[in-house]
């Protein structure tokens, strides 16, 4: 094979596409997923499927990633990223024509008009319309209206002259030049040069001030004030950065969104935000090459600059990548990533709403795959140990049905058997008696079981399951709080789940439950024992005796220093006297 950049393509027996993909070196490149064993199994199977394979040189890496983009969009390889966001967006048309038309269109023609966008929301487009209609008396007829048309008297007044919204193109009571004036005006607005044409405007109104055509400069006034308005409603991020492309990223693990925006003069006048399904396990940098090629081909956009979270795995002719640590770019890159984030947890919403099963079904799996698990963990159990310096020993069992908090079946457990601050026993005492317990009242047994603790706790754990014969039956990890490492029982590797996943999420989602439980019932009885006074002990006080010599006294150590006769008041003469020798047994 050459050693030039290039398409490669891998066909399975039945000689179909099953992977498209693009080269700096296609020797180097293809060679690479033949000559080494690959850690992802995904990748291991494509390699096991290519039965055959073609090649087409190009000049340059960019020919290279767009001949790819078109290649997948045609063949939709089994094992390509999927770009799940393929629907067609809007154009506004200024005609080719004498007097041109405004319009909307879907459809892009090479007729000489003069196109802007596509806009990648509707809402958008048509609020540009409506702006430049209510700024300018347009026309919205279909008629050729030429000279010829005009000179042959063959127009006729319509509804909207009389109403000022057109000045009458078809029988050219405005110039061709007058109206060229308004579209040139329009040009400006949809590129979004709307600084120059409000200087413009300010110059021309304050002219027609000085000549005293005073309802004139009105009319411009208001119009001045409708750009002005338009204008502000803009997302304005900074005043210092002139023209500038940004892409941000957030990562779903499975689905990666990427989020575009252009900016001009500091406003944000275009974003979109495309959402890919990673089939192998590429790489964020190759994923956002992928969406650089989409949004130039959709949107027809050429870089310069472009802010970037990490270089992506292309280099483009002219175009520098800027990574920003701090200052505008920084910002918007930030503004960026929200997006995108923004447009995951709607996407999350809307699945939830439409087909809650599915999203359970996909968190489950997700668990099923990061963890090892050989079940889809529907039933897990969290546990976690609570003390202070030894004192009040407490640990805390949260229980998840699918992938959700069952506050019903909480645990508080009472340290009994262990003295002071040792939590491996003290998670060997309660794993026992939890799961001791649930064998003998026949209950379901969950299929994964976490401890919050690194390696001590889960050997400690695991020593339970052996001696109750459930070490097969039950999974168990160990959770370490500093760099959220998952243990495995027998491997001192910890793993990492990346921090974007659905399954790391659950995983936290039960620790911290499992820290506010235990923690919250430890702090009931640490307050307890510190509030509970020594009154407690004194045979014959209750809870209302307590209560009315607190109110009374406002605290022990009052009460203490009081008389018989001064307690004697609240409680009697017997008990004032069991109350005064318990409290002062020196005396």
């Amino acid at each position: 094979m050459p050693e030039t950049p290039g398409v490669y393509m891998y066909y399975n027996a039945e000689g179909v596409v099953i992977y498209v993909g693009k080269a700096k070196n296609l020797r180097r490149r293809v060679s690479s997923y033949f000559n080494r064993e690959h850690e992802s199994v995904r990748t291991r199977l494509l390699v096991r499927a290519i039965a055959d394979m073609r090649y087409i040189v190009v000049p340059t890496e960019e020919d290279a990633l767009n001949l790819e983009n078109s290649l997948i969009k045609e063949h939709q390889p089994r094992y390509n990223v999927l770009l799940k966001d393929d629907k067609s967006y809007p154009w506004i048309c200024v005609t080719n024509e004498h007097y041109p038309r405004v319009f909307l269109t879907y459809n892009k023609l090479k007729d000489g008009s003069k196109y802007f966008g596509p806009y990648t929301n509707t809402g958008i487009a048509r609020a540009m319309l409506d702006l430049v209609r209510e700024l300018f008396p347009l026309r919205t007829c279909r008629m050729a209206i030429t000279p010829d048309y005009i000179a042959r008297k063959k127009g006729r007044l319509c509804l909207d002259y009389h109403m000022k919204r057109c000045r009458g193109c078809c029988t050219g009571e405005i110039s061709m030049e007058e109206y060229g004036g308004y579209i040139a005006r329009i040009k400006q607005i949809l590129r979004g040069d709307t600084q120059e044409l409000m200087a413009y405007m300010r110059a021309e109104m304050e002219r027609l001030a000085s000549q005293l055509k005073f309802e004139q400069a009105q009319e411009v006034k208001e119009k001045y004030l409708l750009i002005e308005r338009y204008r502000s409603k803009s997302v304005i991020v900074s005043q210092t950065v002139g023209d500038i492309d940004v892409f941000g990223i957030d990562d779903d693990d499975r689905d990666v969104y990427v989020n575009y925006m252009h900016v001009r003069d500091g406003v944000i006048v275009r974003s979109i935000t495309l959402e890919y399904k990673r089939r192998l396990d590429e790489s964020q940098a190759q994923i956002l090459a992928y969406a650089m090629t989409e949004i130039m081909t959709r949107l027809e956009v050429s870089f310069r600059e472009v802010v970037v979270p990490i270089e992506p795995e292309i280099e483009l002719n002219g175009v520098s990548f800027i990574v920003p640590q701090r200052g505008d770019k920084r910002q918007l890159l930030d503004v960026s990533v929200r997006n995108a984030r923004q447009q995951k947890i709607d996407n999350l919403k809307h699945m939830e709403k439409v087909n809650p099963e599915e999203r359970l079904e996909r968190t489950l799996e997700r668990l099923k795959t990061d963890l090892r698990l050989t079940e889809l963990p529907r039933h897990i159990e969290c546990f976690d140990n609570s003390n202070t310096q030894g004192t009040n020993p407490v640990s805390a069992c949260v229980v998840f049905r699918n992938a959700k908090p069952s506050k019903r079946d909480y645990r508080h457990f009472i340290i009994k058997t262990v003295d002071g601050p040792n939590d491996f026993a003290s998670m060997k005492e309660v794993l026992t008696r939890r799961y001791t317990r649930l064998l003998d009242e026949g209950q379901s047994l969950p299929q994964l079981i976490i401890v919050d603790g690194g390696k001590g706790q889960l050997s400690a754990a695991v020593e339970v399951l052996d001696e109750l014969g459930l070490r097969g039956k039950i999974a168990i990890i160990g959770i370490a709080e500093r760099l959220e490492e998952i243990y495995f029982p027998g491997d001192s590797v910890p793993l990492y789940i990346n921090k974007n996943s659905e399954s790391l999420r659950v995983i936290q989602h039960l620790r911290d439950e499992a820290h506010r439980f235990g923690i919250t019932h430890h702090r009931k009885r640490r307050s307890k024992s510190q509030t509970v006074s020594e009154l407690d002990s004194i045979k014959g006080v209750g809870e209302k005796t307590r209560t009315m010599l607190l109110r009374h006294f406002k605290s022990v150590k009052r009460i203490r220093e009081a008389t018989i006769e001064q307690i004697a008041a609240v409680t009697g003469p017997v008990l004032a006297q069991k109350i005064h020798s318990a409290l002062n047994p020196t005396e």
